[in-house]
């Protein structure tokens, strides 16, 4: 069943919602005083509310309006923030989550769902009580009667104001509004429920003739008399999902009465209906309404919406002391400038795309990379110098598409640590630790595939980091540390790569546990020494855990074995850097992307190989002198530096004999280098990445494959994996 449009828009814009009030929950838990969180944390709660509501989520329009309650009373100071505070509102975010998750269901809510609910409720009533309580205390002590508060712009100015209590809404919906799914209807609804609708006038001066009208074209119009104590902005955002499409004015009780006269001459209906509504509705009164039209029938003049306010405005000076309008009229064209900038600033900048959509062009430009390496190809065997050229041209014009296809899929991993701020904390209150999460590098961007690939090892991790690693804090205070402990994320590019690093401050790994546990399972022999390397290796085994006790984050020897798995499955790399009472580094390597990346080819007998670009250094000729020692040692004097090397003839059992020509391809990556010999070179490539499939997933050495101009396939080197197996000579920095 396809999900309806609406309703995924619904979804996806409410998790993006759920995941700002999570950071600005977690912000406001230490700046509790900060405005700035305290609204945006109420816009989050509001709109999500106020699309519920539009779209026909009645559950979450429901709850989440008593937690915008809450909201509102703290933006008004009349409650406080407090831990206990901070910690229902995450509760109920955390049940706003799968409210909406449950969007489309039609099934009925469980019995203990309803119970955690009925549970959420009664604990936000308590702060709403209180706060009730107070406000009748003040009442009966002193009794104030004031006036509405309205817009304050209206009315600091001496312009003569109507009578009208109500705010008046002037709607017309847009041509396409039914085709974007919406109905016109449901804005109304919702409406009502915040307020009371004095007067509502359907207007259909613009629906063509029946041979003319479009069935799914909307030509619904609608004048609106509205009581309500909510504001401005929050009226305005019952039709956040319209306000693209449609033509709204809302103003305000007792607004001046030029405020009429600019939307009586803004509207596409003759005044004198205008009029009449605005009469019958309670807005005006017959006298407003003659003096509205007299102001009307004044000259207008059109000023140029490119010029500053300051320039308009003297503009209308001159134009009032000549006597050519009056000065409500230059108002009135200063407000309508203003609107006009206003909206042109609010027009989107960006556009939401189906990742369905995205995967399939990358796909298509992998295979417009293919098709223009084989044009390559046929246009160096004719041998035709205009072909040459176009064919160079093609390729600068393929490589631009490519690039700009593959950045488009590129996205902050920012967006992904900020998500266990949240897992920090609770791991932090649970265990009675004071941890803080540190993160750094978060615009460093990677592959949208990858960072959905990724999320699930780095939970592991910094679980594991928040319950194993970090110290009590008697503990910490003990070994002379800070009370807080620390938990560090951080990204940033290497070579071809995107390195990130998950550290604490903590214990670090306890080498004689790994030992014995190893020893108790017999994964290693009794007197066997280990190097550091191999010790942390086995903490990757299934089932290994040295944790003392099972809690509920960790310690059942679940999940690092799935870390490495995981990794590797993306062509990456895990390692562990430990020192005890200093804390553990783990760190992880991915390939930037999945789908196409620059590469340096080179043959090998009849067989060709793909080398990443990022990760090649430099190419030299391989001299007479050292091949024919090459059978006594595997290193090379590069310039005084010995660098290691490995035949890739050697390495994959490529059949023939050795060539007359050699060439060292030096690469680098996890801080070493080593050199690739190989028979020939032929030079920079665009590498469609190809899955090796689960037949070959156990081939070493070899990450994917991509397919050449010609159908034939080339390997594509897992350059980090090599150089580990070599050792490699340690980069200097």
């Amino acid at each position: 069943m396809a999900l309806d449009p609406v309703i995924q828009t619904f979804i996806t814009e409410s998790t993006e919602l759920l995941q700002e009030m999570e950071n600005a929950l977690l912000e406001l838990e230490n700046s509790p005083d900060d405005k700035d969180i305290i609204n945006a944390l109420f816009r989050t709660a509001h709109t999500i509310k106020g699309s519920a509501g539009v779209v026909g989520v009645e559950h979450v329009e429901r709850f989440t309006h008593a937690v915008e309650n809450i909201l509102e009373n703290v933006r008004q100071g009349k409650i406080k923030i407090t831990n206990d505070l901070i910690e229902l509102l995450l509760n109920c975010h955390d049940h706003i989550a799968k409210l909406v998750e449950m969007a489309t269901s039609d099934e009925p809510l469980s019995e203990d769902f309803k119970s955690t609910e009925d549970d959420l409720q009664k604990q936000l009533h308590v702060y709403l009580d209180a706060v009730s309580d107070r406000r009748i205390k003040t009442q009966t002590k002193e009794p104030v009667a004031r006036e509405p508060e309205f817009d304050s712009e209206l009315n600091t100015s001496s312009g003569k104001t109507v009578k009208n209590k109500n705010w008046h809404i002037s709607l017309r919906f847009g041509r396409d509004v039914m085709r974007n799914g919406m109905d016109p209807v449901s804005f109304i609804n919702y409406l009502s429920r915040m307020g009371e609708i004095i007067s509502l006038t359907t207007l259909t001066d613009t629906i063509p003739s029946a041979e003319e009208m479009d069935p799914e074209s909307c030509y619904l119009g609608f004048e609106i008399d509205f009581k309500s104590d909510f504001d401005k902005q929050t009226i305005e955002d019952v039709f956040e999902f319209v306000r693209e499409d449609c033509k709204i004015c809302i103003l305000p009780p007792r607004s001046r009465i030029e405020r009429y006269v600019h939307l009586i001459n803004n509207l596409p209906e003759s005044p004198l209906h205008l009029g009449d509504i605005l009469i019958k509705g309670g807005a005006l009164t017959p006298s407003e309404l003659d003096e509205a039209l007299q102001m009307q029938d004044v000259e207008t003049v059109s000023f140029d919406d490119g010029q500053t306010e300051e320039h308009t405005r003297k503009i209308g000076e001159i134009f009032v002391d000549e006597g050519m309008v009056h000065p409500p009229v230059v108002d009135a064209a200063l407000e309508k400038q203003k609107e006009q900038k206003e909206a042109s600033s609010r027009e989107s900048k960006t556009i939401r795309v189906d990742t369905v959509k995205l995967d399939q062009l990358v796909n298509l430009v992998g295979e417009l990379v293919i098709a223009n390496a084989n044009i390559n190809q046929n246009a160096q065997r004719i041998h035709d110098g205009g072909l040459d050229e176009s064919t160079s041209a093609l390729t600068r014009l393929v490589e631009d598409i490519r690039e700009r296809a593959m950045q488009v899929r590129m996205v902050p991993v920012g967006n992904i640590f900020n998500r266990f701020q949240r897992v920090v904390r609770d791991i932090s209150r649970s265990s009675n630790k004071d941890i803080e999460l540190i993160v750094s590098g978060g615009e460093t961007e990677l592959d949208r595939n990858l960072v959905e690939k990724i999320n699930d090892p780095l939970m592991h991790l910094v679980r594991n980091a928040a319950d194993h690693g970090i110290e009590y804090p008697e503990e910490r205070i003990t070994k002379g540390k800070p009370r807080k402990g620390v938990i560090r994320l951080n990204a940033f590019n290497d070579t071809g790569s995107i390195a990130i690093e998950v550290s604490d401050d903590g214990g670090g790994v306890d080498h004689n546990k790994i030992t014995n546990k190893a020893l108790d399972r017999g994964m290693v022999r009794p007197g066997q020494v280990l190097s550091e390397k191999e010790m942390y290796n086995l903490m990757f085994e299934p089932g290994f855990s040295t944790a003392e006790k099972i809690t509920n984050v960790s310690g059942r020897g679940v999940g690092m074995d799935v870390v490495k798995r995981n990794i590797e499955a993306l062509r990456g790399t895990v390692d562990v850097e430990s020192h005890e009472d200093s804390g553990t580094t783990v760190s992880i390597r991915l390939p930037l992307t999945l789908a196409i990346i620059d590469g340096f080819m080179v043959g090998v007998g009849a067989s060709f190989y793909i080398i990443p670009l990022d990760m090649v250094i430099e190419c030299v000729d391989l001299a007479e002198a050292d091949r024919r020692v090459t059978d006594k040692r595997n290193y090379f004097n590069l310039r005084g530096e010995v660098l290691p090397y490995v035949r890739l003839r050697t390495l994959f059992r490529e059949n023939g004999g050795k060539t007359d020509y050699e060439s060292i391809v030096v690469v680098q990556a996890t801080g070493r280098r080593i050199g690739l010999v190989v028979d020939e070179l032929h030079g920079e490539v665009q590498a469609v990445i190809k899955s090796l499939g689960g037949i070959f997933k156990h081939v070493e050495k070899v990450s994917s494959a991509t397919i050449r101009g010609d159908g034939t396939v080339a390997l594509i080197l897992d350059i980090p994996k090599i150089v580990e197996s070599m050792g490699g000579v340690e980069i200097k920095v």
